[in-house]
């Protein structure tokens, strides 16, 4: 039998270099009859995971490796035997990437001595292999002795036989064995050509400037075993060699098992323990010492399984990240599945309590489904970063990162950079890109080209079109994930290898959020949400104002006046529903009450709008149409929207109940959803699915509207539970809005950028509901907008107490509403300030602004508490650049203070109504 496991294999994930997917090459070399492959992408394990998850599906044996590429001497294949070995080599790679900066690594010889144990080491060979090369050779063979070995490859350049002769002549002097490679760059030849545009955008260079930058042929392909028996049958040796490897690496990412930290809780009891310590303990808390039997028994149910599954240490790493939030009055809220969690509601992860809405527990974990939770945190977005450097500093660099997310080509990227290479015009480059929609991941089509002006059947368009179409998809770096965390009882380093973020302070792994799914690691999402900063500023401005002390929880519930504000879609800053879109489904839905809120949230979304689900709920809730529902197994899913299916966990259900999925199928189905966009495995399912529900009486228009649903999900997904958290936040804000638009107002532009609305709409709709607007001023503002007292017959309005009828507070605007102001020098105005300021040149004295800062004050009319108009004071103003004489200007340098009044400027004349009218009001 003719056996042969090739050993150097470059993925797409070597960035610009590979031109075929990890999935593509695992699946060919097995289709080849190839007894194993190894992944060895250059100074990377970024694309292993994928390569594994194919390999197991298709039983062959994979390696993991990597080529080193080092900064002193020549590259080599560097392969673990065992699980040792693996952890030396993601620790090596972490060395070389901590030490200099994002998507860099810088390898020396030493660091590889101090990591070669266990460690299968292939010497590649230069271009001009010398005697210095054979010394090198032999230094690896005492370091690594019976596991070093020398590469040979053909690359059909006219000089092989010779190469390989001379390479066969090293090894003999060196006393290695020569082993047989093939340098695999893409899966098939016709890779080959996609090959080249990537090395020019590598290059920065067109197909027509690239010369010998390209290969000469398109060799750098899976070969199968008897292909490679006849390139080398001078050496049939080298062939068999990779078998002997392949039998002698034995590591396997499945050997890989995520610990989470065991500093926990002071004195270590069992995480169990602790975990139903704190959970019983907050359950006292939320229920007001008075748990209902309901609620205790789910706290039970919920707390055996995850004794079941071990994943105590999960939810208390997570509970410990939120204390330390709190203790630092840093707002938060879980969201996303683990509203479904009592225990979460009542370690106070969440606000959300599941037993409010009836949601389901085994949505967020379940024995059946062997997949750890997922617990999304959002933190204030402002103070997010506190949050995140806590967790660096307690389990430090070695055992925590973020997750990467791969950047990926989409059809936008992938025409300008293929169009480029090609030669095509800047102009034509910009035409094509403009067809497709910026996120896009379809193609460009013929149809497009046409609707355009272009000639479709241009060959050197077609090309571009051709592989820019291949392209899509590919990656093309890693990026840090927005807020996703890994940490780990033990080195994560020796786990993944960890490099520099762009972003100062942040280190992030190599793999990205389907990688660690898949292999089974727990992650915490530590995200940033604006309206949580707004929120947090509105709640102290109601303590400091009106002596009201709230939080989420705390905010009275069920409130009609809310509902009716919303009801009029008089929504604007309020979270979630505040787009055109949801303020045109505000008054068809008209919410009344909470679960209203989160079919508000979920039911502008392309799933539910791609489904054609939105006008039969509508009709259906107005009493226009009946509610009816295609089964009684179908009532027990879709009682709670009327039949109608709107969200992510009833279209799972809809696949078990309706289409005969099993739960392993449905677990796919939903897996499918989530990497639509990157893969478009979901349309695997459509006709399993249509067809099973179909055959169980269903009527083919419902179950095809389903699916298009489960389809929009995959575009954007929404599942229940992650509506209920937001509609909570929903509910607050809108009741902030409701009952004290002044704080809510000042809240929302003291949290900017955030939202649909610019500050000036904002300030406009705090007016149309009766707030008292005051502008900008140099002796009353701060940098952030703030709240003053309205005083009447000296009586202090803002402090009389009357439920939630309190009349509202003044809004002043503070200097952060200035355009290019900025906070220092608003920060240096109001230090000096002390009892005022009386006029512009005291100002300028005593603060020593700029006059390019007082220009700007004096634009934002910021002087009318000194009497001075927009037009007054900027004149004025500009009078400060007078020169000073020289005595006094050395007078001036040698005291550091401005001691001459500049000249009074000639009067300004009073405008005429005629010269009012045209002239800018900036002058």
């Amino acid at each position: 039998m003719i056996a042969y496991a090739e050993l150097q294999v470059t993925t797409n994930f070597t960035f610009l270099c590979g031109a075929s997917h990890p999935h593509e090459l695992v699946a060919t070399a097995a289709t080849l009859g190839q007894q194993a492959i190894a992944i060895t992408d250059r100074n990377s394990l970024a694309g292993v995971v994928r390569a594994h998850t194919t390999a197991k599906s298709l039983n062959i044996k994979l390696l993991i490796g990597a080529r080193l590429d080092f900064v002193d001497t020549p590259s080599l294949l560097c392969l673990p035997i065992n699980r040792a070995a693996y952890n030396q080599l993601s620790s090596l790679l972490t060395r070389g990437k901590r030490r200099t900066t994002k998507g860099q690594c810088e390898l020396y010889h030493t660091d590889l001595i101090e990591h070669c144990a266990d460690q299968i080491l292939i010497a590649l060979p230069p271009e001009k292999a010398n005697s210095d090369f054979v010394s090198h050779i032999k230094n690896l063979a005492k370091h690594a002795p019976g596991r070093c070995y020398l590469s040979a490859n053909h690359s059909y350049g006219g000089d092989d036989c010779y190469n390989i002769s001379h390479i066969t002549e090293i090894a003999d002097l060196a006393n290695v064995p020569l082993v047989a490679t093939n340098d695999v760059h893409y899966h098939v030849p016709e890779r080959r050509a996609l090959q080249d545009v990537l090395t020019c955008i590598r290059e920065s260079c067109t197909i027509d400037q690239a010369g010998f930058k390209l290969t000469a042929n398109a060799e750098r392909h899976l070969k199968s075993p008897a292909e490679m028996i006849r390139l080398f049958k001078s050496c049939p040796e080298a062939v068999a060699r990779t078998i002997e490897i392949a039998d002698a690496c034995t590591f396997s990412l499945d050997d890989l098992q995520h610990q989470y930290p065991e500093e926990l809780a002071p004195d270590n009891p069992p995480p169990q323990d602790h975990l139903t310590h704190l959970t019983l303990q907050g359950a006292y808390e939320r229920y007001s010492g008075n748990v209902p039997d309901k609620v205790h028994q789910q706290i039970g149910r919920e707390l055996k399984l995850i004794k079941q599954l071990g994943y105590a240490p999960y939810f208390l790493t997570v509970h410990d990240i939120v204390q330390f939030a709190k203790s630092r009055e840093i707002l938060c809220q879980g969201r996303g599945s683990a509203a479904n969690s009592s225990v979460c509601y009542c370690l106070g992860i969440t606000a959300v309590d599941p037993t409010r809405i009836d949601l389901v527990f085994e949505r967020f974990i379940s024995a059946a489904r062997n997949e750890p939770p997922d617990i999304d945190v959002d933190f204030e977005h402002e103070r997010r970063e506190e949050v995140i450097q806590y967790i660096y500093a307690k389990y430090g660099r070695d055992r925590v990162a973020m997750t990467a997310t791969v950047t990926c080509y989409r059809a936008r990227s992938a025409t300008r950079e293929v169009g480029k290479v090609l030669g095509l015009s800047i102009g034509m480059v910009g035409i094509l890109t403009k067809t497709v929609w910026s996120q896009s991941t379809h193609a460009i089509t013929e149809k497009n080209i046409r609707e355009i002006g272009l000639d479709p059947t241009d060959l050197r368009l077609q090309l571009t079109l051709n592989l820019a179409r291949e392209i899509i998809g590919f990656p093309r770096h890693l990026s840090q994930h927005v807020g996703g965390f890994v940490i780990t009882q033990d080195k994560l380093s020796e786990m993944v290898p960890i490099e520099n973020a762009a972003m100062p302070d942040r280190t992030v792994i190599e793999w990205d959020k389907d990688d660690i799914d898949a292999l089974g690691i727990l992650k915490v999402d530590i995200l940033g949400l604006g309206i949580l900063t707004c929120l947090k500023k509105s709640f102290a401005l109601l303590k400091n104002h009106y002596g009201r002390q709230l939080n989420l929880s705390k905010v009275p519930d069920n409130d009609a006046n809310v509902y009716s504000m919303l009801c009029r879609a008089d929504s604007i800053g309020v979270f979630q529903v505040e787009s055109r879109a949801q303020m045109s489904m505000l008054p068809r839905l008209k919410p009344r009450e909470f679960y209203d809120l989160v079919i508000e949230v979920a039911i502008v979304r392309p799933g539910p709008i791609q489904g054609d689900m939105v006008h039969p709920y509508l009709r259906r809730r107005n009493g226009d149409e009946p509610v009816t529902y295609p089964s009684e197994e179908l009532r027990q899913v879709l009682g709670k929207t009327l039949g109608i299916p709107l969200f992510q966990e009833q279209a799972m259900k809809i696949a078990v109940v309706a289409a005969g999925f099993t739960p392993e199928e449905a677990d796919a189905l939903r897996r499918s959803m989530a990497t639509f966009r990157k893969t478009g495995v979901i349309h695997s399912f459509q006709e399993k699915m249509i067809t099973g529900m179909t055959t169980r009486g269903y009527d083919r228009d419902f179950a095809k509207r389903c699916f298009e649903q489960i389809e929009g999900f995959g575009e954007y997904g929404f599942p229940e539970s992650h509506a209920a958290s937001f509609a909570l936040l929903v509910y607050v804000s809108a009741w902030l809005k409701c009952y004290y638009p002044a704080a809510f107002a000042a809240a929302l532009l003291n949290s900017q950028p955030m939202g649909f609305y610019a500050p000036a709409q904002i300030v406009k709709d705090a007016q149309n509901h009766g707030v008292e607007v005051r502008p900008t001023d140099i002796n009353h503002s701060l940098w952030d907008c703030t709240l003053e007292t309205i005083r009447t017959n000296n009586v202090d309005i803002t402090s009389t107490k009357s439920n939630e009828s309190t009349k509202p507070a003044a809004l002043r605007l503070g200097f952060r509403q200035i355009k290019k102001f900025r906070k220092p020098e608003a920060e240096r105005l109001v230090i000096a300030r002390e009892h005022g300021y009386d006029s512009i040149h005291s100002l300028w004295r005593r603060t020593k602004l700029s006059v390019t800062s007082l220009e700007q004050l004096a634009r934002a009319d910021a002087f009318s508490s000194i009497g001075l108009s927009r037009r007054a004071s900027l004149w004025e103003t500009r009078g400060l650049d007078a020169p000073l004489p020289p005595l006094l200007a050395a007078s001036e340098a040698r005291h550091g203070i401005r001691t001459f009044k500049p000249k009074v400027q000639t009067a300004l004349p009073v405008m005429t109504r005629f010269v009012a009218r045209f002239q800018s009001p900036t002058f």
